[in-house]
């Protein structure tokens, strides 16, 4: 049986394990056969494998000087490099390690510590700016610590690519206090000697210190204020947002909401009809042929009263300030072909728990455009990024789109597996590559 844990154990010396780990990497490259490593390396070796990564890579996309400052700029995390440092930059640098810090994709936007060590590591491509995601790197440390969403730590040749292997490394997510949303990682990467559970509960340490001290900032800032990293609200604009989150975030001005569910769904539906929509239409849009007009004027009374007559307004129901949703901010993506960009953007569908009928219709319009984007990009790696979501891995349209884009190997062997597989299982009960009229992030219906 593999072992399942996330760092390599007491063991005997992590120079003893290079041998054999060296064996067994060379043994998965040539027969995929996988024995005598940790189940967290081989689950991301398969993965590396049929994302179509080359062991033999030896270069990983850099950021340009511009680029990465706008990058370090915009992440939360900058807030906390001193402490990253008072905890971990010091020891790096006097035990010969790095300190690597990097956000929410793996990508490096800090890198400290030992300089003849920084060096060594230029070889590699470990330097500020570059992508260490699993599927540009290889199984590695943050890339697969972000892939997983928790602390992991690996050692030489459990490292897909060959270049990585003389090191070790230990890196840990750091998620939102709030959200739980993974806001980047911190990472210890160094040589053999790094190999031990120390290592890995030194950084998962801190980690949870940074996420303490984030809780600390925020609750020490004036509700709503924006961070050094968003800049100041842009003045009379409220700003919401709806994406893969069961309730929605509504900052104006210095203020920020966190709403109910019900407020959300009618936040949601105001914002799309700037013009206001009367309460019959409202109460449809919400409760369907179950709108009460004294239900629905409850709600308005509760939401009123947490947002003031300067927001809402009545007669028809609509919002005083113009409303800007991450919803349109995809959409504006999309249309200028920043395929990618909005992908990332995506965090899922909008308020994906909810059953109200006006807010379902908005969440398949929404998903259909960014599907619409996927496929006509034409991407490979962006469908199968699409295709390792829950709301994408039963998309048969998306499957068949990467059996056909995807170059001969893993990747295009697993599409057609995967398209058989669905077109079997649904056969015509596929509507527009998903399962019958199933809105995403609800459960399939009966």
């Amino acid at each position: 049986m593999l072992d399942a844990s996330p760092d390599l154990g007491p063991g005997p010396d992590p120079g003893a394990r290079i041998a054999p780990l060296r064996r067994a990497h060379e043994r998965f490259v040539h027969s995929g056969e996988v024995a005598g490593v940790r189940t967290v390396v081989a689950d991301s070796w398969r993965r590396c494998r049929d994302g179509g990564v080359d062991p033999g890579r030896t270069v990983a996309p850099v950021l340009d000087a511009a680029e990465l400052r706008s990058h370090r700029e915009r992440n939360p995390l900058v807030e906390l490099l001193p402490l990253f440092r008072e905890l971990l930059g010091q020891i790096a640098t006097e035990a010969r390690h790095l300190m690597a810090v990097g956000d929410a994709s793996a990508r490096l936007l800090w890198v400290e510590g030992h300089p003849v060590l920084r060096r060594r590591a230029e070889h590699m491509n470990f330097v500020e700016g570059a992508a260490w995601d699993e599927r540009t790197a290889g199984t590695n440390a943050p890339g697969t610590a972000i892939a997983l969403m928790r602390p992991v730590q690996i050692s030489s040749a459990e490292h897909f690519c060959e270049v990585v292997q003389p090191w070790t490394c230990s890196a840990a997510p750091i998620r939102d206090p709030h959200t739980r949303e993974v806001l980047g990682f911190v990472d210890l990467t160094g040589g053999d000697e790094l190999g031990t559970p120390v290592s890995l509960s030194l950084v998962r340490a801190t980690a949870l210190a940074a996420e303490g001290e984030l809780a600390r900032l925020r609750a020490a800032r004036p509700v709503g204020a924006p961070s050094p990293t968003t800049g100041a609200p842009e003045a009379g604009v409220a700003h919401l947002e709806l994406l893969g989150q069961d309730t929605a975030l509504l900052g104006v001005g210095m203020q920020q909401f966190r709403l109910s569910r019900r407020h959300s769904e009618i936040l949601a539906l105001l914002a799309e009809t700037p013009d206001g929509v009367t309460g019959e239409q409202l109460g449809m849009q919400l409760y369907g042929d179950e709108a009460n007009p004294i239900t629905l004027r409850a709600e308005m009374v509760r939401l009123r009263r947490l947002l003031g007559d300067e927001l809402l307004a009545s007669r028809p129901y609509r919002l005083r300030i113009p409303v800007r949703t991450d919803i349109v901010e995809l959409a504006q993506l999309l249309e200028k072909g920043a395929v990618a960009e909005a992908f990332r953007r995506y965090r899922g569908p909008v308020l994906p728990t909810s059953a109200a009928p006006g807010v379902e219709q908005v969440r398949r319009r929404v998903e259909r455009q960014v599907r619409a984007g996927l496929l006509g990009a034409g991407d490979p790696g962006l469908l199968l990024r699409w295709t390792r979501t829950p709301w994408g891995r039963d998309d048969l349209e998306v499957w068949e789109a990467l059996a056909r884009t995807a170059p001969p190997g893993a990747v295009r062997s697993l599409a057609v597996r995967e398209a058989r597989r669905l077109t079997a299982e649904y056969g015509g009960r596929f509507t527009g590559g998903r399962r019958g009229q199933t809105s995403p992030g609800s459960p399939p219906k009966g």
